[in-house]
């Protein structure tokens, strides 16, 4: 059966995108949690008494890691495809990866301090 010549086929459907203040509010907690990291960092790391160590090199180094995934979300936040779904989903995992690192870079300096006492 052959379709009238007047009906065409449906336009694909649009990707869902975010609901209005979810980027605003992903965008807020970045900048929060870097903006902390970055205080944290330069007051643990170059105004705080005390010696290195292997376990402070290892917490620096998460630290390190946790601002660098936290700029990549950053990045990937202020994106204007980040306002597909799928994209926003992505960035939501770089900043929970930067969070995570975060808490185990912090973990190891309360640790370190706490041996160093």
């Amino acid at each position: 059966m052959t379709e009238p010549a007047d009906e065409r086929p449906a336009p694909p459907a649009a990707p869902p995108t975010v609901p209005s203040g979810f980027r605003q509010g992903i965008i807020t907690a970045i900048t929060v949690l870097l903006g902390f990291s970055l205080a944290f960092w330069r007051f643990w790391g170059l105004e705080s008494p005390g010696r290195w160590s292997w376990l402070s090199i290892l917490a620096s180094l998460c630290l390190l890691l946790a601002v660098a995934l936290q700029i990549v979300a950053l990045f990937r936040a202020l994106r204007i495809e980040d306002d597909a779904v799928p994209e926003y989903r992505r960035t939501v995992r770089w900043f929970i990866a930067s969070a995570i690192a975060l808490l185990i870079g912090l973990a190891g300096a309360m640790i370190d301090a706490a041996l160093g006492e």
